[in-house]
């Protein structure tokens, strides 16, 4: 299998949003790729972040694009708002869309944004797997969803594998985006399994150089894919 473009994206759950223009401006200029946003909404997960205006304020300060998770309960309710604040990629969760995950995706497709699903560690890939031709990326949470500095699930290693496998024999070129725990360790075991994608929350935003983090991240998952071949 050919090597696929890694991704590291920093998420704005970890920043300091006292400067948050600053903030991603920096994890730009120091290589980022995407700009990750965690959309809670205090119900599908026990946390509350931010909405479409924040999105839309991000979208104004980068380049780089922006791939937005929504963490929330009826996520096709909002996804003209959140692809109209600036969404390059939009994540859904497939366990509270699962009747209409292809309706909501091929909406989002719809709107020219790439469009992505992702389970809890908890919820088997089954709820992913027959849908991968409709969707542009699949992510693995490698933590639970809602809260950012958690501890990465190692187990979570066989559901990359299961999905990479299956998009490969599907002839898919689909994105698969590990959140949670991601540092330049977990990153390297990740991509061993098809991992391109890596959501770095406090590893990137909690040090003293974005650079060397993010460097180090696509380094350890470039490492990996290379042995792979």
């Amino acid at each position: 299998m050919s090597l696929p473009a890694i991704h590291v994206a920093p998420s704005i759950l970890s920043a300091d949003f006292r400067v948050l223009e600053k903030e991603v401006k920096e994890a730009e200029a120091c290589g980022a790729d995407r700009i990750h946003c965690d959309v809670m909404d205090g119900h599908f997960v026990p946390n509350l972040t931010f909405g479409p205006f924040v999105i839309e304020a991000v979208k104004k300060c980068v380049s780089i694009p922006l791939d937005v998770h929504l963490m929330i309960s009826n996520p096709q309710k909002y996804i003209a708002q959140y692809c109209d604040a600036g969404a390059n990629v939009l994540t859904v969760h497939a366990e509270v869309c699962a009747d209409s995950l292809e309706q909501v995706l091929a909406e989002i497709r719809g709107r020219k944004v790439r469009a992505g699903a992702s389970v809890n560690p908890d919820k088997g890939i089954g709820l992913l797997l027959p849908h991968l031709a409709h969707m542009d990326q699949a992510l693995i949470m490698t933590v639970y969803a809602g809260f950012g500095g958690q501890k990465f699930i190692p187990s979570m290693l066989a559901k990359v594998k299961a999905v990479r496998d299956e998009a490969a024999r599907q002839n898919l070129a689909l994105d698969i985006e590990v959140d949670g725990g991601i540092n330049r360790e977990s990153a390297g075991l990740c991509a061993q399994q098809g991992a391109n994608v890596f959501v770095a929350g406090s590893y990137v935003f909690g040090s003293k150089s974005y650079a060397e983090r993010i460097s180090a991240v696509r380094k350890a998952a470039a490492e990996a894919w290379n042995k792979r071949q």
